[in-house]
């Protein structure tokens, strides 16, 4: 018994990994992705991962600890995991070139802003993780902001 695939026309195209795909479809840039992209990229990621540690932390303490209230200290660690999804897929989107990761993560820094200020304005042991957290996200908005970085993500640039 024979058994044949109809092409509809078309002939088949044998891909090389790596070459993308066939007639331009692939929206890969070849050239190299620029050290400010790649360090906004890094921000991002290592908010999301501060995020997960302390989300997962306050979720074992919930779970194992003597919290005055354990299901507050399950629903707050479980916030922050999810929150820690954000960072985390806008890092992800800015290692790969994706302009929609953008905004996510200007709006990750927008927001690290405001427990920074607070931090900063408590007292003792607090200021220094105010003036980090604070540094972070600033240097965050400055890398994301920077035309190199729009250009790398295609924003702003008129396409053929």
């Amino acid at each position: 018994m024979r058994c044949s695939v109809p092409t509809g026309g078309y002939l088949a195209q044998s891909r090389v990994p790596g070459d993308g795909y066939p007639a331009g479809v692939s929206s890969d840039d070849t050239t190299p992705r620029p050290a400010r992209l790649t360090a906004a990229a890094a921000v991002c990621a290592a908010e999301g991962l501060a995020l997960a540690a302390g989300g997962v932390y306050m979720l074992v303490m919930g779970l194992l600890g003597r919290p005055d209230s354990p299901s507050q200290a399950q629903t707050g660690g479980v916030t922050l995991i999810a929150l820690a999804v954000i960072p985390l897929l806008a890092a992800r989107g800015l290692l790969r070139r994706r302009s929609w990761s953008r905004g996510p993560a200007i709006i990750t820094q927008l927001i690290a802003l405001i427990p920074a200020w607070t931090l900063l304005r408590a007292s003792g042991a607090l200021i220094p993780l105010g003036i980090v957290l604070a540094a972070v996200a600033v240097t965050g908005l400055v890398l994301l902001v920077h035309p190199t970085t729009a250009r790398a993500l295609g924003i702003g640039v008129a396409r053929d």
